[in-house]
């Protein structure tokens, strides 16, 4: 039986990182990992619980009492919070820049440490979003880092929100 491989793709924001991924993970039959998903779920749990992003004191309470769990389904992650499907409410400007901020405290980081570890535990994954090569996963059989000019970046993302919110 072929070893499944885990492969890192790793770049700052609107580099192209899910995209590659994505495609990348469909061409290989592998398990797209959507590590900002994770994040994100936290972070919208701290919204509705209406805990303050600066209080790191009951963020860590809510990081060890939030159970933040993956499924594979159709060869996609889902994320689920205590047991809800949270993937379309996660999605939104306010829950990504609250997932930026959390992302920078330890405690926060240390609790999808395992979480993202463990979504690779029989490989065949392909993992997305900062320090995975590095932090997450550094004994990934592939890491690439993905860039690209300022210029470009702020189209994806301004395209990104226009099909968002077409109107705007």
């Amino acid at each position: 039986m072929e070893k499944k491989l885990i492969i890192t793709i790793d770049g700052p924001a609107g580099a192209g990182k899910s995209t590659v991924s994505k495609m990348l993970a469909k061409q290989l039959n592998y398990i797209y990992l959507d590590t900002g998903a994770l994040y994100r779920a936290l972070a919208y749990k701290i919204i509705i619980s209406k805990i303050s992003l600066d209080d790191i004191s009951a963020i860590a309470d809510l990081c060890s009492s939030t159970k933040v769990h993956l499924e594979n389904l159709d060869g996609r992650m889902k994320v689920f919070v205590d047991g809800d499907d949270v993937e379309e409410r996660i999605r939104t400007e306010e829950v990504g820049l609250a997932a930026s901020k959390i992302s920078t405290y330890a405690v926060v980081r240390a609790r999808l440490l395992d979480l993202q570890r463990g979504a690779s535990a029989y490989g065949g994954i392909i993992a997305e979003g900062r320090d995975m090569g590095s932090v997450v996963f550094p004994d990934a059989d592939h890491k690439f880092y993905l860039d690209a000019k300022l210029e470009a970046r702020i189209g994806r993302r301004y395209k990104e929100l226009l099909e968002k919110h077409p109107s705007a």
